[in-house]
């Protein structure tokens, strides 16, 4: 079975926003198979909420793998078809669709994140948050070739385009960040509509400090009270090492100092 060593707890929570009419973000989580998943979609008349659809359709059908690799494989079989599933219903449409996609995979005490476009994933390990993934925008890549300077990409016009996405390209292109899990470890899945108006040290502090599920809501909340002007994805686990003696007082959803 996938995941012995540990438990996980899930929150998840999606919101339209205030500027949006549909929402085109799309989430799916299977914590018995080890995978938790945002994509966020783009492409007028419906077209981001159909590819991001896509993408969750095809991961659903992943199941139970039989190791760390057979996971990730799957994973990038079920992606690749999206992928192509995504560029044949644009091409009839005569547009131009795709979606971001970001994963949390987990066998055993193996985990990997992947992803393509500016959906994140976070991890708060020993109260500190880290982002693991790397936004694929015009302005990192800029950055990346010594073009501009940090300063002037935190400035950059086009800071927020983005320069991949799956069913924009015909050949699929993921990065992978891998890791061993530690008991309490705290990952956080987001489209961009959270990031937008919620900062990094916000992030942590909610997160660290409540079950997935009150995190979820309380980042969505913040988000809203700041004008939500994206549709907001928030995916939260927290993975509990059954091997390790829990106590029986957790620090979690205690009265709390400011958020």
């Amino acid at each position: 079975m996938n995941a012995k060593q540990f438990r996980f707890e899930t929150g998840e929570i999606s919101h339209t926003g205030y500027a949006r009419d549909h929402n085109e973000d799309n989430l799916y989580t299977y914590p018995d198979g080890g995978m938790w998943v945002v994509a966020d979609g783009m492409g007028g008349h419906h077209g981001g909420d159909y590819a991001s659809g896509v993408i969750v359709q095809h991961l659903a059908s992943v199941g139970r793998a039989t190791s760390a690799p057979d996971l990730q494989a799957r994973f990038v079989e079920r992606i690749t078809r999206a992928n192509g599933q995504i560029q044949q219903h644009a091409l009839s449409q005569g547009a131009t669709i795709g979606s971001t996609v970001v994963s949390l995979l987990v066998f055993d005490q193996h985990f990997a994140c992947v992803w393509s476009g500016d959906s994140r994933v976070y991890l708060i390990r020993d109260g500190q948050l880290t982002q693991l993934s790397r936004d694929h925008t015009e302005a990192n890549e800029l950055l990346d070739r010594g073009a501009i300077t940090p300063e002037e990409a935190e400035n950059w016009p086009r800071k927020n385009v983005i320069t991949r996405a799956i069913g924009v390209h015909p050949d699929v292109h993921l990065d992978h960040k891998y890791g061993t899990l530690r008991n309490r470890d705290t990952f956080i899945l987001c489209s961009d509509g959270l990031t937008a108006h919620v900062e990094d040290h916000e992030i942590l502090e909610i997160a660290r400090k409540h079950q997935p599920q009150k995190a979820c809501d309380m980042l969505l909340d913040l988000t809203l009270q700041r004008g939500a002007s994206d549709n907001t994805t928030v995916v939260v686990v927290r993975a509990f090492d059954k091997t390790e003696v829990t106590p029986m007082t957790a620090i979690f959803d205690l009265p709390q100092e400011g958020i």
